[in-house]
């Protein structure tokens, strides 16, 4: 039997992005797990009321982060430089769809543009040593890391989460013979112009992915469909 595992990560620009669509994102696409940048508190009530489990910590100073689940799971914080990742470890004794653990790790990378430069460059590098110490440290039999990376696959910090683990946007997309969707632009209705916005997998097998329009954000959010009845012993 086949079991699957839908989880879905958006930057939220602040509490800008709508709560109600949002809510009927989470609805019709069936989502077990939201991962969510720059939560605000009118979209946590939102997200909580479909997803009634996991931790979810509004702020309206664009810190704002959580993972809620559909069923229950344990939540733990990452620390890293400026901003923790969160981290959701989901059981199959209380995910009866899975074979094994999973755990699910949702980051915000700084953004590069933020001033002083320098500065900003050193704590994006510090964020990804401090996260790819964890994968270091910790072998999973299943993990996803996805969240707002801020960074397209054309930039060194994104090429070295794809030399450690597997972009299932591009992985499912590729089989379609299509090129993964772009998920962020500088404006809210206008075009996404970049792909910074991941799902890295390791040893879980890709089913499907797509972007998802969230009015009032200026990312798309972005939805992947994991096969959990076997975890892959491979990467």
């Amino acid at each position: 039997m086949s079991h699957r595992l839908r989880i879905l990560t958006a930057n939220l620009l602040n509490d800008a992005a709508d709560p109600e669509v949002l809510a009927e994102r989470l609805h019709a696409h069936r989502v077990d797990v939201c991962a969510v940048q720059e939560l605000g508190p009118a979209q946590a009530r939102a997200i909580a009321d479909v997803l009634p489990h996991g931790k979810l910590e509004p702020a309206t100073d664009h810190s704002g982060m959580g993972i809620a689940l559909r069923q229950p799971g344990d939540i733990s914080s990452l620390p890293l430089e400026a901003r923790s990742a969160h981290v959701a470890h989901l059981d199959p004794a209380g995910w009866p769809q899975l074979s094994g653990a999973v755990e699910v790790m949702n980051l915000h990378v700084r953004a590069p543009h933020i001033s002083p430069i320098w500065r900003t460059l050193a704590i994006r590098r510090a964020q990804l040593r401090g996260l790819l110490a964890h994968l270091d440290r910790h072998p999973h039999p299943g993990r996803v890391v996805v969240g707002d990376f801020n960074a397209s696959p054309a930039w060194p910090l994104y090429r070295r989460m794809a030399a450690r683990l597997r972009d299932a946007a591009h992985e499912h997309h590729r089989r379609r013979g299509s090129r993964a969707p772009r998920t962020w632009g500088p404006h809210p209705r206008g075009p996404r112009l970049f792909r910074i916005d991941h799902a890295f997998v390791e040893r879980l097998e890709v089913s499907h992915s797509e972007v998802v329009s969230i009015p009032g954000s200026d990312h798309s959010a972005l939805l992947v469909e994991l096969e959990t009845g076997e975890v892959s012993e491979g990467s």
